[in-house]
């Protein structure tokens, strides 16, 4: 991808590779459609969901204050993982409908043994966390 590309391609600010599998959950009609396109743009390859039986590298979770228990959702997110994957927490930006206090994520992902590594702005309406397992944990899909 050339330097303009990634300027202009929202999913260059996730960190994907070409050739990686990202299982989107908790899609909705809210969600960045834009951000969604560069991800197949960048990995060429369509997003999969939770029926997809071999793992993601990338699990991309959008999830509004609204949807429930945030712990309950890694801990499902983190379910299709295969080692060294990662998760992508989506949340509404502050002030948006749905935003979520980053010290409960924080806290949600401690609790449910994950490794907080940074947010980014992937685009207008959302923010991204980037959340790991610990590396000893095998995945179990």
């Amino acid at each position: 991808m050339t330097t303009a590309e990634e300027t202009d391609n929202p999913a260059a600010r996730l960190g994907l590779q070409s050739g990686q599998v990202v299982l989107e959950i908790g899609g909705d009609q809210d969600s960045d459609q834009e951000l969604r396109t560069g991800i197949v743009s960048v990995t060429g390859q369509e997003l999969v969901d939770d029926d997809h039986a071999d793992g993601a590298d990338v699990v991309l979770l959008w999830f509004r204050d609204q949807d429930g228990d945030l712990g309950e959702a890694l801990v499902d997110a983190a379910v299709y993982l295969v080692e060294g994957g990662q998760i992508w927490l989506l949340t509404p930006k502050t002030g948006r409908d749905g935003y979520i206090e980053a010290s409960d994520i924080g806290e949600a992902a401690t609790s449910m043994g994950l490794a907080r590594h940074g947010s980014a702005s992937v685009c207008t309406d959302w923010t991204g966390t980037r959340l790991t397992q610990p590396r000893t944990r095998s995945s179990v899909r």
